[in-house]
């Protein structure tokens, strides 16, 4: 099947609610997944759009995740905030504790977020957006599965292990980035997979531990991390900081948890809040345009700012709507009739 089909980003938050309440996702949980997944599309990234229902299916017809988990709020010390999700979906426990975390970065200048006992599949930005939306500095660190070796070797130790950032920017777009600490993130693999297309030799190795191009091999074997043992460095970062730190799983407890099931990583993830007015009190509005001068210097000479492909495209989306591949469509229709094309 080939092609594409459109829809408006309201539409596609109605099938993606309808989808994920059709397996069984209680509909609060179904509500912030879609907005979540809507989101990914709207802003360009379709291998963390609609295509995530089908991740999203799975981990829940494999009793991965818990489909109408209630997450339990709870203050470990005054500026930290901890949220439960008693194996949900990571985006519902994130919402319920995210205007406590706004709150203790406003008193204490700092503030932390550990969500505990989650399943994550999808991007970081929504997370460290929503700050911004509050005119905090935002960072967001989870593990994910065993997927991704340590530079120097072959065999999986990390997860894809993302890091994101947020700045924010008055008058404007705020400053968002977020990106895998793996050479490319997973689900583009698997998109590459899906549409029979080879992927550059750098992405992974296959199970015998060489260079492979083939999407399938790599998925079945290792991935790499970005930027040699930078990249590897800063994917151990991520798994200590959100794993043993915050008292949940390492990528590769994740994976022996998920005991072949092949669901979506199950662990915690680490939000850090930061109120730029706690540090600068009443000149917080001259440092800010400080950063504009930063930024300007970037743009200025034609660069790009990461994250601004993001704007461009919801931009286009927010007027025009969103496009997926047909076969894309097909396989989520399959779905409300209990499988997969």
């Amino acid at each position: 099947m080939s092609g594409m089909v459109a829809m408006t980003l309201a539409e596609a938050d109605a099938l993606a609610r309808t989808v994920l309440e059709s397996r069984g996702l209680a509909p609060d949980h179904a509500a912030a997944v879609a907005r979540t997944m809507v989101a990914g599309e709207r802003d360009g990234c379709a291998s963390h759009g609609l295509y995530r229902l089908l991740v999203a299916a799975n981990s829940i017809e494999r009793g991965v995740v818990v489909p109408d988990a209630v997450p339990v709020v709870s203050e470990p010390a005054a500026a930290l905030v901890r949220v439960d999700g008693k194996g949900g979906f990571a985006q519902l426990p994130f919402e319920r504790g995210l205007p406590l975390l706004i709150e203790k970065a406003r008193k204490f200048g700092i503030a932390a977020l550990a969500l505990n006992n989650v399943v994550h599949f999808a991007a970081l930005w929504p997370e460290v957006e929503a700050l911004t939306d509050a005119g905090l500095v935002g960072l967001a660190f989870t593990p994910s599965h065993s997927w991704v070796a340590p530079e120097g070797g072959t065999k999986p130790v990390f997860g894809t292990n993302p890091i994101a950032f947020g700045w924010p920017r008055p008058g404007g777009h705020p400053f968002v980035f977020d990106f895998a600490t793996s050479a490319v993130a997973r689900g583009e693999i698997e998109l590459h997979r899906r549409a029979g297309k080879t992927i550059p030799p750098e992405w992974g190795y296959d199970a015998e531990g060489h260079p492979s191009i083939d999407p399938k091999a790599v998925l079945d074997g290792a991935m790499r991390t970005f930027g040699g043992h930078k990249g590897s460095a800063l994917a151990a970062m991520v798994e200590l900081i959100a794993g043993p730190l915050i008292g949940d799983m390492t990528s590769a407890e994740s994976m022996a948890a998920d005991e072949g099931r092949m669901g979506s990583p199950i662990g915690g993830e680490l939000v850090i809040a930061i109120d730029p007015a706690g540090f600068l009190g009443a000149s917080v509005e001259d440092h800010l345009g400080r950063a504009e001068e930063m930024f300007g210097a970037i743009t200025g000479q034609g660069a790009r700012l990461p994250g601004s492909r993001r704007y461009v495209a919801r931009a286009k989306s927010d007027a025009d709507g969103v496009r997926i591949p047909a076969q894309l469509h097909q396989d989520i229709l399959a779905l409300l009739e209990g499988e997969m094309a």
